[in-house]
Order: structure tokens, then sequence, then C-alpha cells
């Protein structure tokens, strides 16, 4: 096992230590003989010298078997072997190595190389799996093509797949058969995949707009084929938008995705051969919801979108990791908003943002979207690198417009196709493709933290003009205690009387136009406009144009004003956030009533029925508990609680008829369909219900809706709304529903994550001691990462039983990690991240936080992954 003794610290890879690798392997030929305990692996790899010296190769938990050099068998002088590589002392300039080693699929609890779930094989090389293969430069910069020979016994593995096209394949003396699958496009290892079991497949077909036929197959358990045809869907959409949008087809003849319940990830790119978490692809009415749906679609997308931004154009190392995958954030993110609707999902991206990568920027953990050292790359899949990663490349696209971005993105093909490639190249392309000075922007992939901006504006009538001030500053992070200015695009509005756009011309320039993005990019600036009439509201930050806070003295009247009237949508919603959450914070600090400017303009946008129902349910939902929370000096989960369904309670008091209104008038109305203008429907009754549930404990019509609407659903997206609700209602409903749940989807381990799920974010005072009974459960399994995510990580998302003053909730999470360490470190590492925000909270609780954080560095044998999160939450 990787692992490192109490009080030892594991050697930190640093960027600027990177060196291209000694040798090259062009060419690898793999050999599997698969066998549940005992797998035979013989690699034969065309290797050559670039600088002629030892040759190291990476490998873990592998036996050695025989080990040659162009057919000669090394003596135990010739090399050496410990827990971590294999030395091979004085090697040729150019030779061929064979390697023979042996693996226990069905005891790699750790879900990283090859492995056994549910009875199938299954690998996830990204991003240092190979290496339990077979002993390779395990790094992304090393590039080869594939031959690759997978054997077994045809009962238990009558499929075998791995990358590329299949060649050959046959029956064997012995009665075992086999199939040969050569890749022709060279990859690094952590692209490789195999897959080999007894699945159920479906088949489908897709025709590029340059004539290629591609067969499209979906393989699933046996039973859940038929649940694959949303995913076959998404796929083929996929497919064809990146060909409109990106002028990117693909380029061989079979793609093939396989759904295994098992997976540390969401999913993986492999080239071909997709392997997916099977919560990201199996979907229908009973077990899915509208919000599963969109991930699936989303998800599906993103994977299929890395066969050219990751696998054809790959990062050179590790630190690069953002240039795959914040790329590929971003055009997933515009993928959905082609299909959907792209005002509700630029809300949904932001808020997801906030929820996970603005506490990360905040806290020990801070990196940049490129880091500067390492002790577990695996650790760093954060949303730093990927959605706060999609952002960067979100500001290129409006810094350059559509057309200057498509430029510079097929200049980053024509230059790098076939290449491992960096931030810096891609940036270059940006700016080289556009003659666009991007050296100070650059600074977004080397600075950590969110850059926050003080804005002022002042109109002068006499002269027309309205100057807008911006200082900007971005707070210090670990290790970096001083920043510079970033160069950010600010998109602002001015609105008249009337709700209307101003025309804007900055001064010194001819054309006016409504909304201008402006370049922020000294430490204070002053943009002035000319030939205004007064303007009644500012708008900022239209369109979440930057990732950033926003600081302005805007009142509650002018943010109702921007609620009912302003034109770009994201800044409409947003404006209803940052006056919710004044109110809230209010509430928390002073025991303040709430405006009553706030709540008629949430009874305007209940009564507009010109709005479009997704959006009118972002926009009447207030901002999350722990939103409200990190705006706090110091946080007070149960204070925000408290005031977050006050605030709920007179909003449903006072617009209960029109909250009646929506959610009778939708209930029943239309059959279940996935697309977004029936999701959208389904998601502004469920908001109208939500906001009723406050008034259940004494509306007995109310509570009828509620469990009524469980009852009957004919739909999970409905029937989850419901239950939702009632777990955080004391009555006897709420008991008959969660039985029932479990009853009906019993069989369905995917749909039982959810009545977990659920469980684990009641805001019940009891809830603690019922996720400690459900470890017992037979719906749960610490060897299983959904079922962990789900319970543990539910719990732990939980703020307010979370933090209950006992430090129960602390300790709890505690036990979990150090039971989930030797089993599967990267999940345990991922579930570590809510104990490092312990100076967030009140002096009593930072001590149990830390004290629990030092229990477990104290654990002997404690992961790498491990180690690295718990020390730098405890130090950082």
């Amino acid at each position: 096992m990787n692992a490192v003794q109490p009080n030892m610290t594991p050697r930190a890879i640093n960027r600027l230590d990177y060196r291209t690798p000694d040798y090259r392997i062009d060419k690898v030929a793999l050999e599997f003989d698969l066998e549940p305990r005992a797998t035979r692996v013989v690699a034969k790899l065309d290797i050559r010298a670039e600088r002629p010296g030892a040759l190291v190769l990476d490998g873990e938990a592998l036996k050695l078997v025989s080990l040659s050099i162009d057919g000669r068998p090394l003596s135990q002088s010739d090399y050496v072997v410990d827990e971590k590589s294999l030395t091979i002392h004085a090697p040729p300039q150019k030779f061929t190595l064979r390697i023979e080693t042996e693996i226990d699929p069905e005891g790699n609890t750790h879900l990283s190389g090859l492995y056994r779930s549910s009875g199938n094989y299954c690998t996830q090389c990204e991003a240092q799996g190979f290496r339990r293969i077979t002993y390779f430069l395990d790094r992304p910069d090393v590039m080869a093509t594939y031959l690759v020979t997978l054997r077994a016994d045809p009962k238990a593995c009558p499929v075998l797949l791995s990358n590329g096209n299949p060649q050959e394949e046959g029956t064997l003396a012995d009665g075992r058969h086999y199939k040969v699958w050569h890749d022709p496009y060279p990859k690094p290892s952590y692209l490789f995949a195999l897959v080999a079991g007894d699945l159920a497949v479906l088949e489908d077909d897709f025709t590029t707009q340059g004539g290629r036929e591609v067969k499209l197959r979906i393989y699933t358990e046996h039973g859940k084929s038929e649940r694959a045809g949303y995913a076959m869907d998404a796929l083929k959409r996929s497919m064809r938008w990146d060909e409109t949008r990106f002028g990117l087809e693909y380029d061989l003849d079979l793609f093939n995705i396989v759904a295994v319940s098992d997976f540390n990830m969401g999913a993986m790119e492999n080239k071909s051969l997709n392997v997916f978490n099977d919560r990201y692809i199996l979907a229908d009415p009973q077990t899915a919801t509208d919000a599963d749906y969109a991930a699936i679609e989303a998800v599906v997308a993103h994977e299929y979108f890395h066969n050219w931004t990751g696998n054809r154009i790959t990062c050179r190392d590790w630190f690069q990791l953002s240039l795959k995958e914040g790329l590929t954030v971003f055009r997933d993110q515009e993928f959905s908003s082609d299909m959907r609707s792209r005002p509700v999902k630029r809300i949904q991206d932001v808020r997801n943002l906030r929820a996970r990568q603005f506490p990360e920027d905040a806290g020990p953990l801070a990196h940049p979207i490129r880091p500067d050292s390492y002790i577990a790359i695996d650790n760093f899949y954060t949303a730093t690198v990927y959605e706060k990663g999609s952002e960067v490349i979100r500001m290129m696209h409006t810094l350059l417009g559509e057309d200057g971005f498509q430029k510079g993105m097929k200049l980053y093909v024509e230059r790098h196709d076939g290449e491992a490639a960096t931030c810096d190249q891609f940036v270059a392309a940006m700016a080289d493709a556009n003659g666009y000075d991007m050296e100070q922007f650059k600074l977004w992939y080397s600075q950590a933290g969110t850059p926050s901006l003080n804005i002022s504006g002042r109109y002068d009538a006499g002269s027309g003009s309205y100057e807008l001030s911006v200082t900007q500053e971005c707070p210090p992070s670990p290790g970096q205690p001083d920043k510079q200015p970033m160069h950010i695009p600010l998109h602002v509005g001015l609105l008249d009387a009337q709700g209307q756009d101003i025309p804007l011309r900055l001064e010194g320039e001819a054309t006016a136009m409504p909304g201008r993005v402006l370049s922020v990019k000294q430490p204070q600036q002053t943009f002035r406009f000319i030939g205004l009439p007064e303007p009644r509201a500012l708008s900022l930050n239209r369109g979440f144009s930057a990732p950033v806070n926003i600081k302005a003295e805007i009142g509650g009247a002018e943010r109702a004003f921007l609620m009912a009237h302003d034109s770009d949508a994201f800044a409409r919603w947003e404006a209803g956030q940052q006056y919710a959450t004044d109110l809230l914070l209010r509430r928390v600090n002073n025991g303040t009533g709430f405006d009553a400017d706030f709540i008629d303009a949430i009874g305007l946008i209940l009564r507009d029925d010109s709005l479009e129902p997704a959006f009118a349910a972002e926009a009447i939902a207030l901002p999350s508990e722990d939103y409200i929370a990190d705006q706090m000096p110091v946080m007070d989960a149960e204070a925000v609680h408290l005031a977050r369904r006050a605030l709920r309670r007179q909003v449903a008091e006072t617009h209960k008829a029109s909250l009646l209104r929506i959610y009778d008038s939708a209930s029943g109305s239309d059959a279940y369909s996935p697309d977004a203008e029936q999701a959208g429907k389904r998601a502004l009754k469920n908001a109208a219900l939500s906001y009723l549930s406050e008034l259940a404990a004494e509306d007995a019509g109310i509570l009828a809706r509620i469990d009524g609407q469980y009852a009957k659903a004919d739909n999970m997206t409905d029937r989850m709304a419901a239950l939702r609700l009632l777990v955080d209602l004391d009555v006897p409903e709420r008991a008959a529903a969660l039985a029932d749940f479990h009853d009906r989807f019993k069989d369905d381990a995917l749909v039982l994550d959810k009545w977990l799920s659920l469980q684990a974010i009641s805001a019940l005072p009891d809830t603690l001691e019922r996720v400690k009974a459900l470890l017992s459960h037979p719906a749960f399994s610490m060897r299983k990462p959904n079922k962990v995510r789900a319970l543990v990580g539910g719990f732990c998302m939980n703020a307010l039983r979370y933090h209950a003053a006992d430090g129960a909730g602390y300790a709890f999470h505690a036990d979990r990690i150090i039971e989930l360490d030797p089993l599967n470190p990267q999940v345990a590492a991922r579930l570590l991240a809510p104990l490092g925000r312990w100076r967030r909270v009140d002096a009593a609780r930072q001590a149990r936080m830390k004290a629990e954080l030092g229990r477990i560095l104290s654990v002997p044998k404690l992961s790498p992954e491990t180690y690295e999160i718990a020390s730098k939450s405890l130090s950082g």
C-alpha cells in the first residue's frame, strides 16, 4: 500500500522542477490474462533514450514475474524493485522491454488501476492508476500507440473492450476467448482503458459531417440497458454540437461507453472507451430526477468533448490539469446552455461555483487553477481546477468574443494536435490568433483566491456623465501573501426609470451600446460614461462576467427594482440573491424584520406568467444556508437556519394564494418528459410547494399536498421533491414515506443512494443518530464510493447538524475518514475538506475540529492523499 507513517512528510512535487522524460515509449503492446485474484499482464514497450542513464519506471502493488530486454532475461544485478518503482541500471539507447507482472483486481479496493466491480473488470488510470497495472513511465507527456490483447473465460467475460478499433478475436485451445484492440492515436497511459465482463449493450450509430459512420455502444449491467437511452441521445447531440460549434469531428469508427456501479469519479474520457459512474448514464422517469437527466446530458457531453480537449491534445504534466478540465467544463456548460435555458444554466453554474469553489479559494486548501506543488495529484481534482478553470476560459471568451475565441481554438488545435501541451500554450494560441495581449490575464492561472471589486458610481446631472470607480483586491492565500492586480472583464449596465437599458458610451469613444464589458486592470480605476440621462439603477457583473465578489452600496429599493427590470437574467437573479443575503444577515446579527420591498418583489415574480418557469423557480429561491454562513466573519449555522426559515415563512404567509395557484394549476397537468420546458414547470411547482411547507405544521391541506404528491407521483422528480420536504418535518408521514421509498426501490442501489442522502441532510435533531444507524443498513457499504458520498458526504454538508456544539458531527466525520482511508484513500481525501473549515467557526468548535484533524494525522500508515489534505487543513 502507498502510505506514510505519522509525522513523516511525503515529498512534494513542484511545477518548476518539471523536466522532459529521460526516456520515451513509442509503442505499447499489452496482454492480459484476466483472473479475479491473479491477473497476468505482459507489457512489451518500445523505448528510446533521450538522456542515457538509469531507467526508472513507476509501479505500485505489483508482483514482478519476469523482465527482459530484446529477448534477454535480466539478472537481479541489472535492476532493483521497491514499493514505488522498477529501476533498470544501464539499458541500451533503444530497446524493447518485456515486463510480466501479476495483479489482484478483486482485492483492489482503491478502484485505481485494474479492479473488479459487480463481477466485471474495469480500469481507472487517471491520474496515476496505470502504474498499478504494469511498470511504466506513468506521466502524461509520454505518449504511445497501444496494441492490447485480452484473454478471459467467455462465460465470465463475454465482453472484452479496450481503446481504439478491434483487430482480431477468436477462441483459444483452452476454451478461453481473446480480442485484440489497436488505438492508432498516441496517448498517455492515463487514457488507457480495459473493461471485461458480462454486460448488456445498447447500440446506435452516428454519421459525422465528414461522412464517417460511427458505431455507438453503451454497456451496462444486465436489466439496465433500457435506462441508457437518454445518455445515448445526449451522446449523439454532443457529437453534432461539437461539429457545429467548434468544427471538431469524431476520429474513429467506434465509440464505447461503459457504466459501472463502483467508480471514484463521475466518469473518465479514455480514448474511445469512456467509463462512467452509472449514476451519470442510467435514467428513466421512475428512478431519475430532472436534475439527474441534466447531469447525464452534461457529463456525457463533457467526456465526449475530451476527445479533442484532453485526448488528442493532452496536458504536459498534472499541473496543467485545468488545460483540459477547465476548457472542457466550459464546453459542456455551453452545450447544456444551448440544449436548455442559457440564463438558468448560468445561474446554476454560478450557484455551484459559490457553493464549492469560493469556500475552497477562501480556505487552507486554496490553490491556483494551475497549482505550483502537490503531494498527491488526486487531491487536485478540485472545484478550482474544474469550475474556476472554466470561468477563466469564459473570461477569455468574453474578452475575445465568439469569433475571436473560435480563431484561438482553431490555432490551438493546429499547433498542438497530438501533443502534450501547457496552459501557457493555450493562452498563447488565443493571444496570437487575435493579436491580443494576455500577459496580465495569465495571472488567473498563477494566483489563488477570489478577487473582490469595490464599486461605486456617481452621476453628474450637469455634464450628463456617470463615473464608475472600481477598486480590486485579492486576499492572501497559502503561500501567496501579496497579489498583483488581475485583468478582470466586468460587464455593466445602467437602467433608466422605466427599467430600460441606457446606451453607454465611454469618454473618448464614438459608439454607445447597452451594457459594456470593461477591462479592469489596475488596483483603482475609474470609467466615465458620457451623454447619459440620470440612471435609476446600476447593473453589475452581468452574466457573471468574472468570478469575483462584488461590494457595492446598493439599497434595497434599487435591488428590488433590478429584480423586476434588469434585462440581464443573471443580474436580475443576482439582485434578488444579494437582497435576500443582506436581509438574512441583518436578521442573524440584529434580529430585525424583513423588508416589504423584497417580499413584494417575490410576489411580482410569482404573478408574472410571462417568465420562463425555470427562471422563475431560480428567482424566488433564497440563497443557501451555506452561502449565507460564508458571508459571516464567524459562521453560526443554527442562527442562519432559523433566519432563513423565518424569511421563507413570511414569503409563504404573504403569498400563500399565489403559491397555491402555481402549485395546484401545475400538478398533474402534463405527462412526464425530461425536456427543459417540462422540467422548468416542475421546478417552479416544487419551489412553490417548498415555500408552502413552512406552513404545513398548522395547515393540514398543505401537508396533504406534500404527502399526496409523494404517494401519487408518476416520476422521481416529484416524488423526491415531496420526500425532501417530509424529511424535515416531524410528522408520521415522514417515516411512512421513507419506508415506502425503501421498499419500492430496495433492489435498485442507485436509487437507494437518494434515500441515504435525504436522511443525511435532514434538519431534524436526531439526524446524526439516524445516519450512524444507516451505516449498518444493507443499503450502505464503505467499499462503495457512491454510498459513502451519499450518506457520509451528505451529512458533512449538513451544516446545521454537522456543526453541533458538542462536536459529535466532527468526531463522526473523522471516524469515517480513518475507516475509509485504508480502503480508498482517494475518496477519503476528497471527503475530508469540511474539517478544514475550522477557521470559520467559534473558538470552541475550532478546538474540536482541530483535534479531529490531529487524530486523523496520528493514524499509522495514513495515505499520502489523506495526509496532504489533513495537514494543509490543520496548518494552512
